[in-house]
């Protein structure tokens, strides 16, 4: 079993964290699968994209605790729901580890990213001025840049993977980076501004960000 973290925000919500060190044949012997999925899985090379796609499966059917079948397809903008059970859900993956939230208060996003100093050279393209001006100039820098991304990830998986820049759309509110904490996003849209709460924190090498839709407050 590589379930490395599960938590129960409440009674609705859990995500988990799942490293993966199995190979392709150990995630598949774990699922059940039907055509079309068998079609999709086909169409991965060997590799980390076909191992992410089965461990984040793996890993819905952890969080659902269930031996029934699990229909998991994706809508038009490639947003993967549950056909067949009444929860939201939101997946990610990044190098070894694959992360899943599930809800029946709501939409939900997750992302999970490994934390690089690269992020450095592209932070002006998913950061206003105003939003790097509150980005801490010690060592901690690249965690609270990590920390804004993977909360414009989970909020742009949460509304559903369309028409939202995460430059253009998204504000977060200046926030002081710890190891875990909440930061304050506001989304624009079609005219619309809400203001989600988004939870993150530090996972080993990697940021971890996820919400839930019960934390959207409309302005």
């Amino acid at each position: 079993m590589s379930l490395v973290y599960l938590r129960e925000i409440d009674s609705q919500t859990k995500f988990a964290i799942w490293r993966i060190e199995e190979s392709d044949d150990d995630l598949l012997s774990k699922l059940q699968l039907d055509e079309r999925e068998k079609a999709k899985l086909g169409s991965f090379n060997k590799g980390k994209r076909r191992l992410h796609w089965l461990a984040t499966r793996v890993l819905l059917r952890t969080l659902l605790n269930t031996s029934r079948y699990i229909d998991c397809p994706s809508d038009a903008n490639g947003k993967p729901y549950l056909a067949n059970f009444p929860q939201k859900i939101s997946l990610s993956h990044s190098f070894d580890y694959a992360a899943a939230i599930i809800s029946t208060q709501g939409e939900v996003g997750i992302d999970m990213e490994i934390i690089k100093t690269k992020v450095e050279r592209i932070q002006h393209k998913f950061l206003k001025p105003v939003e790097l001006a509150f980005i801490t100039q010690c060592d901690a820098r690249y965690e609270q840049l990590y920390a804004c991304w993977c909360a414009k990830e989970a909020i742009y998986k949460l509304q559903g993977n369309s028409g939202v820049s995460f430059l253009n759309n998204m504000t977060i509110q200046p926030f002081e980076y710890q190891k875990q904490g909440v930061l304050k996003l506001e989304l624009d849209s079609n005219h619309d501004r809400q203001t989600f709460e988004v939870h993150y924190e530090k996972f080993n090498e990697y940021m971890l960000a996820y919400a839930v839709g019960k934390g959207r407050l409309k302005k």
